[in-house]
């Protein structure tokens, strides 16, 4: 699904990620753990090119999304992304925070779709009989793209538990919730990866475990993650791959088994030492 070529990527002549190469196949459960500041959030946020790679590629379902001439926003849709800091629309209910994208991409679609059927209605007046071309039939309007993202974004909020609150403002929620909130708003998308950014890190303690029990839920429903994190428990049981990232390179990547009881990089063994 991706493969990261010799990714790079530097901060003012600061090299922060000095040539990255990993494979990301479907349904893989992904963790990059590693000390602060070694370039994993900037990794996670060149993957979907919210910085901007200096060089390398970013090869996602076969397009090169780190190629500047490529409409990232297009893929970007396939790409969903979990922030520490949740990033809700504070002027926005819990509702209306998870229906926003797929409103906004879908009714894009439609007016686009409308005005190609436009051009091609005046193309049409223009030639013969037998020149014209038949008109794409649209199927659907902007209150059912919004019916149906409504309908989708309550199945969702039931799912986690949440449908009581579709009508609160995120200032009311736990940060929990919160979290809980901006994972399903990605979902909506219907995304092929969710990039998780060290998402309970924000959180009180006693508020990981329920953001901790929906991404296992994902797991096992077959959604391929890269998930930035310091919690070793959660990916040792979850993870079925984890790099271990240093100085900006992959200094180990191994399953969970074998990246924790058999470490081989000294970096790595120096690490877990002080984190387990």
């Amino acid at each position: 699904m991706i493969d990261v070529i010799d990714l790079k990527k530097s901060f003012h002549g600061v090299e922060v990620l000095k040539g990255i190469n990993v494979t990301i196949d479907k349904g893989d459960i992904v963790v990059v753990i590693g000390p602060s500041g070694s370039g994993k959030s900037t990794f996670l946020r060149c993957l979907n090119c919210m910085e901007d790679p200096t060089s390398g590629s970013v090869i996602f379902n076969g397009v090169d999304i780190a190629d500047m001439r490529v409409d990232i926003n297009i893929h970007r849709r396939h790409m969903g992304m979990v922030f520490q800091h949740f990033n809700l629309f504070n002027n926005k209910t819990v509702l209306e925070n998870i229906m926003l994208a797929p409103v906004y991409t879908r009714t894009q679609e439609l007016n686009r779709q409308r005005r190609k059927n436009m051009r091609q209605k005046l193309y049409n007046l223009f030639v013969p009989e037998g020149k014209k071309k038949e008109l794409a039939p649209i199927e659907t309007t902007k209150a059912q793209i919004k019916d149906e993202a409504r309908e989708d974004a309550l199945r969702l909020l039931r799912r986690i538990g949440m449908e009581d609150k579709a009508d609160a403002y995120p200032s009311t929620l736990s940060g929990g919730q919160k979290q809980r909130v901006a994972i399903v708003r990605s979902l909506a998308m219907n995304p092929d990866v969710i990039l998780f950014d060290e998402p309970t890190s924000a959180l009180d303690p006693e508020m990981v475990g329920e953001v901790l029990d929906l991404m296992k839920a994902l797991a096992r429903d077959g959604m391929t993650m890269i998930i930035v994190t310091h919690e070793m428990g959660f990916a040792r049981e979850v993870a079925n791959r984890i790099l271990f990232i240093d100085e900006g390179v992959i200094k180990e990547s191994a399953p969970p088994e074998e990246f924790f009881t058999h470490p081989k990089n000294p970096r790595l063994k120096e690490f877990l030492s002080k984190v387990l």
